[in-house]
């Protein structure tokens, strides 16, 4: 039985992207839990954010992804706080493949600039604050079961790789 293949990092990694890559080539579903809670709410995240607080958002998301979790197997991409929550990186390390997308904060914030508006990023120096954020979060991506570089690494070549380890290591043939 194939496990969840989870993918963590930074804002702007390439989690999503990748993450559509990868559940296509498997034949499987992908779980954006952003994009879940946008469209439960039915409002940006970064407007879940100033109305609930990050408290209640985070909340929101472990729930969202215990919740995938409990689904047939399928690709899980959380945003890039999740990892960082009590817990939640042990738990999912028991259950499924975890794989860290990793990337330097200053390549992170260029393509986090591109998308829509990070509630943590905002403020006069993005850079610095995702260079903050990298410092408290890599001890948490590091526990994920994989690292796989996405620095000046092209989406469908990061997915291959992470296809590569769900087949390896995640159960996952190649369909």
């Amino acid at each position: 039985m194939p496990r969840h293949v989870v993918l963590v990092g930074l804002p702007g990694s390439g989690k999503s992207t990748v993450g559509k890559l990868v559940a296509e080539a498997l034949g499987t579903s992908v779980i954006d839990v952003d994009g879940l809670l946008v469209r439960e709410m039915g409002m940006p995240i970064s407007q879940i954010f100033g109305m609930l607080g990050e408290q209640k958002f985070r909340e929101m998301e472990r729930t969202a992804v215990a919740a995938a979790q409990a689904r047939e197997p399928c690709v899980i991409v959380p945003g890039g706080g999740w990892a960082a929550q009590p817990g939640q990186m042990e738990e999912a390390r028991q259950a499924c493949l975890v794989v860290y997308l990793k990337c330097q904060a200053g390549t992170a914030t260029k393509r986090s600039e591109q998308g829509e508006a990070r509630p943590l990023l905002t403020g006069p120096d993005p850079g610095q604050r995702m260079r903050m954020l990298l410092e408290e979060r890599e001890p948490f991506y590091r526990l994920a079961h994989h690292e796989v570089n996405t620095e000046s690494v092209p989406a469908d070549a990061v997915a291959t790789k992470v296809m590569a380890l769900a087949r390896q290591h995640g159960g996952w043939f190649a369909r």
